[in-house]
């Protein structure tokens, strides 16, 4: 017996061919440690939570026009993002510096690693992976912003990535009004992410 038979077998990790390989109208999975793994199913909440942190981006989603419309980044949903072979993932919203980005790309998958990821957490799944797993892979990869938008808990936590990974910078919740970074050149009413209107 051969000493390579005597090895157990190395499990295959997914790539993009296998991303590929599910009809693109079922292909709601990103591929996270060589996994490919099914987004799971989200909710109004979840839903809710994206459209607000997008639509409170607007005045940062274009050209810079002074200070209600500080601009300079691409706010993109949804897009799928080859951070490695066997880590392509889809954040709920992902932002790039348009000096790093000049225009968005038509292919697919978007290879250049964002500048801010923030992903709407539902249930105790989301936390995990999202939390955790994710956590790890996007400092790996060096995206340095982290927003958590936790919605049963009705939290927002902003990271930073430092040489250590990410720390916490700031964590707030209903009734608070803060700045954020990357995006402190706008205070941010915390409530309006979890579905109340500005006045």
């Amino acid at each position: 017996m051969s000493a390579a038979s005597s090895q157990t077998p190395r499990t295959k990790l997914a790539s993009l061919a296998d991303l590929l390989a599910i009809p693109e109208e079922d292909r709601f999975h990103e591929i996270l440690d060589g996994e490919l793994v099914r987004k799971e199913l989200t909710g109004a909440p979840h839903s809710l939570g994206q459209h607000r942190v997008s639509g409170w981006m607007m005045p940062f989603d274009r050209k810079p026009n002074g200070p209600s419309r500080p601009g300079g980044w691409w706010i993109l949903t949804e897009v799928t993002i080859e951070l490695s072979p066997h880590q392509i993932l889809q954040p709920d919203i992902a932002g790039y510096r348009r000096e790093r980005l000049p225009e968005v790309p038509d292919r697919y998958p978007l290879k250049l690693r964002p500048d801010w990821v923030c992903e709407v957490m539902g249930g105790p799944d989301a936390r995990r992976r999202d939390g955790l797993q994710k956590r790890r892979v996007y400092a790996d990869h060096g995206v340095p912003h982290y927003w958590l938008l936790d919605m049963p808990l009705q939290r927002l936590v902003v990271l930073r990535l430092t040489e250590q990974g990410y720390v916490e910078v700031l964590a707030a919740g209903r009734g608070e009004r803060v700045r954020a970074e990357p995006f402190e050149a706008l205070e941010l009413p915390v409530d309006v992410l979890f579905g109340e209107d500005e006045d």
